[in-house]
């Protein structure tokens, strides 16, 4: 089957650092689904995954973990679905990827597809909706039923993926939604997904918040810059506040500036459930199903910006080029072979 992978751990220029393979095509077992690719996303995951500084490798690895398609058979323990079903998913980063034509995931966190949407919108939800519902319902303890109405969540980095779908979960949980974004195109973007405010995160935040009537916040889900804003996170979140970063520190995160304010600092990795097999895994089936019922009743609202196609290596360079660039609005799929 076709595939898109690598051998060498290359910057996106190099002509090398992505390559049109035929790899070999896998067979369903256990609660494996074997899934025929009709559309992908590219997330900041990919392009971390690729960069340079890893050793070469021997087999190829393919990267890509947001999908959408249908299922064209089972493995003997699966009970959630069956051939023909459409369904999203955004996989296991520790198994190969969804640049291929077929892909092997596991039933327990793929989701039945939104049926309003088309395979690239879908594609386009997968992972970060899986990221922004964890951090918000499961990390930050947000309750989507109305138990944390009328409270406020920060949102850093708000005009990306993560922070598309979450400006959105937090309107449903009744939040006041203050977002950062800082081009004319990134504040338009996050206005129309509902929030309430939005802050220029190339200024000084506290200047900003308390322009607006706020003194601190509840709630923050930093998407953007764990270490560049962690003096400001502690500055501007309220008394037994909470704090999810989404994004790897480069330093030493100084905790005593949370002490005196009994802060919770959590962070949120949405491939640990499948990465090491948690007993919940099936959480993530359960939770896209419910994204998919929201998008079909209109609650949520797709996020996709830009498809290229078709699937191969000339357009994966350019997909991650552009989450590179540090412009991305929303999320940029492939889709058909």
């Amino acid at each position: 089957m076709r595939a898109v992978g690598l051998y060498r751990h290359l910057a996106i220029t190099d002509p090398e650092s992505l390559l049109d393979l035929d790899i070999p095509l896998p067979e369903a077992t256990g609660h494996d689904l074997l899934v025929r690719i009709e559309a992908l996303s590219v997330n900041p995951v990919d392009t971390k995954v690729r960069a340079p500084g890893k050793p070469d490798r021997q087999t190829p690895l393919v990267l890509g973990w947001d999908a959408a398609g249908v299922v064209e058979s089972v493995g003997q323990a699966v009970t959630l679905f069956r051939p023909g079903d459409t369904v999203y998913y955004a996989g296991d980063i520790s198994r190969p990827g969804s640049n291929s034509q077929y892909q092997l995931v596991d039933e327990r966190i793929t989701g039945r597809r939104p049926r309003s949407l088309a395979a690239e919108e879908a594609a386009a939800l997968p992972l970060v909706a899986i990221t922004a519902y964890e951090g918000l319902q499961e990390r930050l303890g947000i309750d989507f039923e109305g138990g944390s109405k009328g409270r406020t969540l920060l949102i850093i980095g708000a005009a990306g993926g993560v922070g598309s779908m979450a400006i959105q979960l937090g309107k449903i949980a009744g939040l006041s939604v203050l977002a950062t974004a800082s081009r004319p195109e990134s504040i338009a973007w996050v206005r129309q997904l509902g929030a309430d405010e939005v802050l220029d995160h190339r200024r000084p935040l506290r200047p900003q918040l308390e322009g607006i009537g706020f003194g601190n916040v509840n709630f923050i889900l930093n998407c953007a810059d764990t270490d560049g804003y962690w003096d400001s996170m502690a500055e501007l979140i309220a008394p037994q506040g909470k704090i999810c970063t989404i994004v790897e520190n480069k330093g030493y995160l100084q905790q005593q500036a949370l002490k005196a304010k009994s802060i919770t600092h959590v962070w949120e990795f949405m491939f640990t459930r499948p990465k090491y097999q948690t007993a919940d895994m099936i959480e993530q089936h359960r939770l896209l199903n419910r994204v998919a019922d929201w998008i079909d009743r209109g609650t949520l609202k797709g996020i996709l910006r830009e498809t290229l196609h078709p699937i191969n290596a000339e357009n994966l360079k350019k997909a991650h080029a552009k989450l590179e660039s540090g412009t991305m609005i929303g999320k940029l799929v492939l889709k058909d072979w």
